[in-house]
């Protein structure tokens, strides 16, 4: 009989464990959908609707806005993609790979590459920690090389 009572708590805690792992491998999917949407609007170079998917104001830690944290609005996120736009019409990124991670981060690895109105074309590997509360992007801290080549 204790074996049975045994057996039968033990597939209980089982399935109680494969319940909670679905519920967290749907948020990662959620938010992993979310980040592909992102770059859907990135490489459309819709920066209204890609500004919209961060809270309304946002933490960047980004190498081009500076040292630290800085928070930007939507509208600051769109106006700076906008700008960068002008500047490389043909702006683009490439993902290579995601990795979820926990509940609320995505962390992606992507070039970016654009040819300046001079034709000059740049290639720079990018990663970015995304975190995302209630469906939208409340940070966005981006690593990459910000030297300019005379400095090195």
């Amino acid at each position: 009989m204790r074996t049975i009572l045994s057996l039968l708590m033990l597939t209980f805690i089982l399935i109680g464990c494969n319940n909670q792992t679905k519920e967290k491998t749907m948020e990662t999917s959620t938010n992993e959908k979310l980040v592909q949407q992102y770059f859907e609007h990135f490489n459309n170079h819709e920066w209204i609707k890609m500004a919209d998917m961060y809270a309304e104001t946002a933490d960047f830690k980004d190498p081009s806005l500076g040292q630290g944290i800085v928070k930007q609005t939507r509208q600051q996120i769109a106006d700076k993609y906008a700008e960068l736009h002008k500047v490389f019409p043909d702006l683009h990124d490439e993902v290579i790979q995601t990795y979820p991670s926990g509940d609320q981060h995505i962390i992606v690895e992507f070039v970016s590459t654009g040819t300046g109105t001079d034709n000059v074309k740049f290639e720079l590997p990018i990663c970015v920690i995304f975190t995302i509360e209630n469906g939208l992007i409340t940070k966005d801290f981006s690593y990459f090389d910000n030297f300019d080549e005379e400095e090195q």
